[in-house]
């Protein structure tokens, strides 16, 4: 900040020795030190505070921030369950009217005819139906499937 030299102190002590004369000095470099040191513990407090300060407005920043991301969040996730909350209502008035409604479910116009399926003979001795045969049936109907297609076997052996 100040460029003072050594030179320059010794001309500064100098002259203070001849003003202010060699009894007193003593005691005037002692009161200008603690001066100084006040002077620089009050630079050191306000430079804290000034930073507090600042540390405390990007702090409430981040909190609005973070007030407002939650905010877009909660509108966003009611957004949704309105939605949701609306397609169920649809759905479940649509199955309350089918349900209600006595006549029976109209067949699909395009519903294609197929043969009856023979089944094959294996090794062991039991039927089987080809692939395409089962290829509709859930996991009971195999089952179902399964052992009619045994008890046939049995049967015809």
């Amino acid at each position: 900040m100040f460029d003072i030299s050594f030179s320059e102190l010794i001309v500064v002590a100098v002259v203070a020795l001849l003003v202010i004369g060699p009894e007193k000095l003593p005691k005037v470099a002692r009161t200008l030190g603690a001066l100084t040191g006040r002077m620089q513990k009050y630079v050191a407090q306000i430079k804290d505070e000034v930073n507090r300060e600042v540390r405390f407005q990007e702090l409430q920043q981040l909190q609005q921030e973070i007030q407002s991301s939650a905010f877009n969040t909660k509108e966003a996730i009611q957004s949704s369950l309105n939605d949701v909350k609306a397609q169920v209502s649809v759905e479940a008035e649509a199955f309350q009217l089918t349900a209600l409604d006595p006549s029976p479910p109209a067949k699909p116009a395009t519903q294609p005819q197929t043969k009856p399926v023979k089944p094959k003979a294996t090794q062991s001795g039991t039927a089987e139906l080809p692939l395409k045969a089962r290829k509709g049936q859930t996991a009971v109907n195999k089952t179902t499937a399964e052992k009619k297609r045994v008890a046939k076997a049995a049967k015809e052996a």
